[in-house]
């Protein structure tokens, strides 16, 4: 199958920030004397919109305290900001992706402040002929993303491939009718990532580039 559009997640599976995710959750329970979600608890949730991923992650949390937890999270988030890089050899393999005509796409569970950011600070803001947040849609495993993004770009499903580390990318894929592809060096695990059945599970972003160039 040659792919004309490949989309990606972002956090976890371009960006690095896994670890950073699960530090702010954290360090926003800690300000606001709320019990720690342990790491595993705190990184299944990535990849989901933020409002939508405290509902499981902190389940204690009152909705009355739901302003002040998010301006701790983005406070505890941001002073990590600038430690955030993209992993080795994402800003190569996007590129080989681009000179073999292959469009490219963002689907993130991340706000469009968040993700303006973050592809202004990682200088790929003009690599990607288009991008969603969860601010501006449905969250995943909802396949609007992925709808609106096919539109936009008028793409059928079966010329898609979808990237991410987690369940969620995964499951909006396959709500989607899109192909998916995992990653093992973001938020969830091999066996997680299995059960979503995807076309291939990879464990670096050199083996995801061999893959992608594969089949373009």
């Amino acid at each position: 199958m040659a792919y004309s559009l490949v989309v990606f997640d972002w956090d976890g599976t371009l960006m690095d920030s896994t670890h950073h995710i699960v530090a702010a959750i954290q360090g926003a329970c800690r300000d606001l004397d709320l019990p720690v979600p342990s790491a595993s608890q705190a990184s299944w949730v990535i990849g989901l919109s933020l409002e939508g991923a405290l509902r499981h992650a902190v389940p204690d949390l009152p909705k009355s305290m739901m302003p002040r937890f998010l301006e701790r999270y983005r406070v505890n988030y941001l002073l990590r900001d600038p430690e955030l890089k993209l992993f080795e050899g994402v800003r190569e393999m996007l590129e080989d992706l681009a000179r073999r005509d292959v469009r490219l796409a963002v689907a993130t569970g991340k706000s469009r402040v968040g993700l303006n950011r973050a592809l202004a600070a990682s200088g790929l803001g003009d690599a990607f002929h288009a991008t969603r947040t969860a601010d501006e849609t449905f969250s995943k495993p909802h396949p609007a993303m992925l709808h609106e993004i096919m539109a936009e770009l008028d793409v059928l499903p079966e010329r898609v491939v979808m990237i991410g580390d987690t369940s969620h990318d995964l499951q909006m894929a396959a709500n989607a009718a899109v192909h998916g592809v995992g990653v093992t060096y973001g938020a969830h695990t091999r066996k997680e990532l299995e059960g979503c059945a995807p076309q291939a599970i990879v464990e670096t972003v050199a083996e995801l580039g061999a893959w992608l160039a594969s089949r373009n």
